[in-house]
């Protein structure tokens, strides 16, 4: 029968499930990869990570600082910068070199390659995976080993043309 909640084993119906928002799903991830790696997400660096969760583009450091409480208090430039840093190398958020700014990675995965189309009109980000299978060649021939690529290209989005 459609539409009717299941029953609990005393007759009663249970309550509906509540969908995990993609936010908290995101957040469940990092905290079990980092319990896997024995590194802890501590409060201020999943703080950081919400904030880049929840934000429409990319942000800056100070202005994760100024982010960082709604309730006033003062958080110190470092403690954001640290936070900053290993979120980075956790892979759950990407630097743009370019504009000196820091979003959250969407691909949830570590150490894949980047890239992302950047608006220079309203500053929005848009990554994906691009194909690097010639340039990932092109370093082998030379004898290079690729680490990681991030490709950052400019132009306008097609909310701003």
């Amino acid at each position: 029968m459609q539409g009717m909640r299941a029953r609990s084993s005393q007759g009663r119906a249970a309550p509906p499930r509540r969908k995990r928002s993609p936010l908290a799903q995101a957040l469940q991830q990092a905290e079990a990869v980092c319990a896997a790696a024995d590194l802890p997400l501590t409060a201020p660096r999943r703080r950081v990570l919400e904030i880049l969760l929840s934000a429409v583009g990319p942000m800056k450091a100070y202005d994760l600082i100024a982010a960082y409480d709604g309730a006033g208090r003062a958080v110190s430039p470092i403690t954001v910068y640290r936070a900053l840093e290993f979120l980075e190398q956790m892979g759950f958020v990407h630097r743009l070199e370019s504009v000196n700014a820091y979003v959250a990675c969407r691909a949830g995965r570590r150490g894949h390659d980047a890239a992302f189309l950047i608006c220079k009109r309203c500053g929005g980000a848009e990554e994906f995976e691009p194909d690097l299978a010639s340039e990932q060649a092109a370093a082998l021939a030379a004898g290079f080993k690729l680490e990681r690529v991030m490709l950052e290209a400019r132009g306008v989005c097609r909310n701003c043309r």
